[in-house]
C-alpha cells in the first residue's frame, strides 16, 4: 500500500513510501538533498519498519533535532502503526 507523509522540521516536504507487512519499498523523498536521499532511499528499499528504525531513528541534521532520515523512520512506523 502506497504512503505519503508530510514532513516536518527538514528540508524534504514529503516521503512517498510503499508498505506491505513490515517491508517498506518504493522510498521517494521530495525536496531535500537529492542526491543523498537517493541513497537513503536506495539503501532502505526491501527493509522492515524496524530496521529502518534501527538505523535511522534519532538522527539529527545539524542543529536540527531531526533529519531526512529520522522522518523516515517516524514515517514508516506511523504506517505500520495504521496513524497515516
Amino acid at each position: 500500500m502506497e504512503h505519503s507523509y508530510r514532513t516536518q522540521g527538514v528540508c524534504s516536504m514529503e516521503i512517498l513510501f510503499d508498505l506491505e507487512g513490515d517491508v517498506v519499498t518504493d522510498i521517494q523523498f521530495i525536496g531535500g538533498c537529492d542526491g543523498n536521499l537517493k541513497a537513503i532511499a536506495k539503501l532502505c528499499d526491501g527493509m522492515t519498519v524496524g530496521e529502518i528504525e534501527d538505523k535511522l531513528a534519532g538522527n539529527t541534521c545539524g542543529y536540527k533535532p531531526t533529519s531526512c532520515a529520522d522522518q523516515l523512520a517516524r514515517a514508516v512506523r506511523a504506517a505500520y502503526d495504521g496513524k497515516l
